[in-house]
């Protein structure tokens, strides 16, 4: 949808350079500006869109919990291994 804003301000560029009228070339040059000001936001929303975290992968603490117990018990048996 954004991509529709970069041509409307092509377009409004366009027939704003091929105008003769003072006014028009105004009101014109104006509207590339708001629609290239739009497709950058948009263009913008999308990446940030894109980019969000996947909430699936988070670990909740019952399993944070779990991880920890299990890395210590791991860490323990390796001393006891390495004491001997």
């Amino acid at each position: 949808m954004h991509w529709l804003f970069l041509l409307l301000a092509i377009g409004a560029f366009g027939f704003g350079f091929f105008t003769t009228s003072a006014a028009i070339l105004v009101v014109c040059l104006l509207a590339a500006l708001l629609f290239f000001i739009l497709w950058v936001l948009g263009m913008y929303q999308a990446h940030v869109a894109g980019v969000g975290r996947d909430t699936s992968m988070m670990v909740d603490p019952a399993e944070l919990r779990r991880l920890r117990e299990q890395a210590q018990a791991r860490r323990a048996e390796a001393a006891q291994d390495d004491a001997p």
